[in-house]
């Protein structure tokens, strides 16, 4: 007589057997990532983009910057998500004191004062390559092509006249604030991953690729994360930065405030940090004459970047690989590759403390830094400039995160 292993109505871990000893197929086991996946969409995360926009480059320290803010918040709330604010001195925003404040000082009056302050829209430093007879910028290490990169100061070279007068308004004296919500895990509230992005910008834009892009995805993944129904092991923070244009303040200063606070009721222990930086725009490397293609290249991937001088390198990079298996499973369109150069955004303050990491469009020392975005601190860094397929680099982005995060907390649908 044949033998049957059953094990909760299942032969072989595929096979169920009926009353009458006829086998039949089981139900496949939910997959919950895949669920929560399938809820980003293309249009909420344009329009998410489109409402940051309202604001124009949501510079620090503005009325227009303090408006984004309120208008954050109350979205972030409307999904249900738990708000709460941190407020800092935007002169010294790790709450320096003696010596470490008047270096602090001494290093600000060197480079000069404001956000944006030093090159302006002079060229950057030359690179091996260039001659006076050939100008033009060289890639990184002398190799292929680079464009100029630097940060327009200049409001008249905004052409939208009501942008213009929205972004001409004057830097407000006082603390700066930024928002972040909290999603509770259900058995271990107690621990948490963060998930960041700056909400503010320079430039005399609408700062909609940097960072109204890696904005959009932190509050749609809320959105999803926080809906009715879904539960999660352990929590989730979502922290959207104030200061980034001005040296990471908003991030330097979460640290220096609540590193302390970890295992307490309103500071989880930190599990590991997740930045958004610029999400949209891989058009490839600048042409010899210094422009890029139109649309966005067939070759654009995401680019999960840690920092290999990090104390904690090993740790962020094993995350790095994570994030991309994430991203080969359960992405649409565009591919990840890993890079070993995180630097000049928010996951910074955190590399030597927690596993950290940056998702792009584009490695920033080698790509970003090289021009690879001539729309980077610019005056068209607004909506109307990027595409459909731009707009789809950075959902795919959305869903590698979304994915990623939602199997590290072990997120579930009921």
């Amino acid at each position: 007589m044949r033998r049957l292993i059953v094990a909760a109505g299942v032969v072989a871990g595929t096979m169920a057997v009926s009353a009458q000893g006829q086998q039949q197929q089981a139900p496949a086991a939910p997959d919950h990532v895949r669920t929560l996946v399938s809820r980003l969409d293309l249009e909420k995360y344009k329009a998410t983009i489109k409402g940051l926009t309202q604001f124009g480059d949501r510079r620090e320290g503005t009325e227009r910057n303090r408006k984004a803010v309120d208008w954050i918040e109350a979205q972030l709330k409307s999904y249900g998500c738990e708000t709460g604010r941190i407020s800092y001195d935007p002169e010294n925003p790790r709450g320096l004191t003696g010596a470490e404040l008047e270096r602090l000082q001494e290093a600000r009056a060197g480079r000069g004062r404001g956000q944006g302050a030093g090159r302006g829209n002079q060229p950057p430093p030359r690179v091996p390559g260039g001659t006076p007879e050939d100008p033009m910028r060289r890639g990184a290490g002398g190799k292929g092509f680079g464009a100029r990169t630097g940060v327009n100061n200049d409001p008249m070279r905004q052409p939208d006249e009501a942008l213009r007068a929205l972004n001409q308004g004057p830097i407000i004296s006082g603390n700066v604030e930024q928002v972040y919500c909290t999603k509770r895990g259900a058995t271990r509230a107690d621990e948490m991953y963060i998930i960041g992005a700056h909400m503010d910008g320079i430039g005399y834009g609408q700062a909609a690729n940097d960072d109204g892009s890696g904005t959009a995805i932190v509050m749609e993944l809320a959105r999803i994360l926080n809906a009715p129904g879904v539960v999660t092991d352990v929590s989730i923070r979502f922290a959207l930065w104030n200061g980034e244009e001005g040296g990471l303040k908003g991030s330097n200063a979460y640290v220096a405030q609540r590193f302390e606070l970890q295992g307490g009721p309103d500071e989880p222990k930190w599990l590991g940090m997740i930045q958004h930086d610029m999400m949209m725009f891989d058009h490839g490397m600048p042409n010899a004459d210094g422009t890029l293609r139109a649309e966005q290249r067939r070759e654009a991937d995401v680019n999960i970047e840690f920092q290999a001088t990090s104390k904690l390198a090993e740790e962020s990079a094993k995350l790095a690989v994570f994030f991309r298996n994430a991203n080969l499973r359960y992405a649409t369109d565009y591919p990840a590759a890993i890079g070993p150069h995180m630097q000049s955004t928010d996951s910074v303050p955190f590399q030597d403390l927690i596993p950290a990491i940056s998702l792009r469009e584009n490695e920033r020392r080698d790509h970003i830094g090289f021009g690879w975005d001539p729309h980077w601190h610019q005056p068209t860094d607004v909506f109307s400039t990027f595409s459909d397929a731009d707009f789809r680099l950075g959902l795919n982005a959305a869903q590698t995160t979304l994915a990623a995060i939602a199997q590290l907390a072990k997120a579930v649908v009921k």
